[in-house]
């Protein structure tokens, strides 16, 4: 009977439990903090929090610009010298997403904030 039982849970169990896999492209330290708006949402971040990608082909210092954002509020930019394979996908339309992974309370603007590209498989 409790192999029974087992079993049936087994056979439940896909239907139960909803798994989401990505691919991680990248992970990166968030440029221009220091210049954005996040010092003033500081305290509201958490890791794990869904960031917004804006692609900003007219940017006039870079082509390839790709701006964070978190609940409305401008962070910074994907780092100039990792942001070309990004832009390209998301002029191609590809369904890139980004997260916060780390939050560091340091003096180095570059190093408080740790964000992964992804993709949802």
């Amino acid at each position: 009977m409790r192999l029974y039982i087992a079993l049936l849970m087994l056979a439940l169990l896909p239907k139960a439990v909803h798994a989401e896999a990505s691919i991680i492209v990248q992970q990166s330290p968030l440029a221009g903090f220091q210049f954005c708006d996040g010092k003033a949402r500081w305290d509201e971040m958490k890791p794990g929090d869904t960031l917004t990608l804006v692609r900003e082909r007219d940017n006039p210092h870079d082509a390839n610009a790709v701006r964070i954002e978190w609940n409305g509020s401008r962070l910074g930019y994907i780092p100039r010298r990792e942001n070309a394979d990004v832009a390209r996908q998301m002029d191609r339309g590809a369904p890139v997403k980004a997260r916060i992974v780390k939050l560091t309370q340091a003096r180095n603007p570059w190093q408080r904030i740790l964000f992964e590209v992804y993709v949802d498989l």
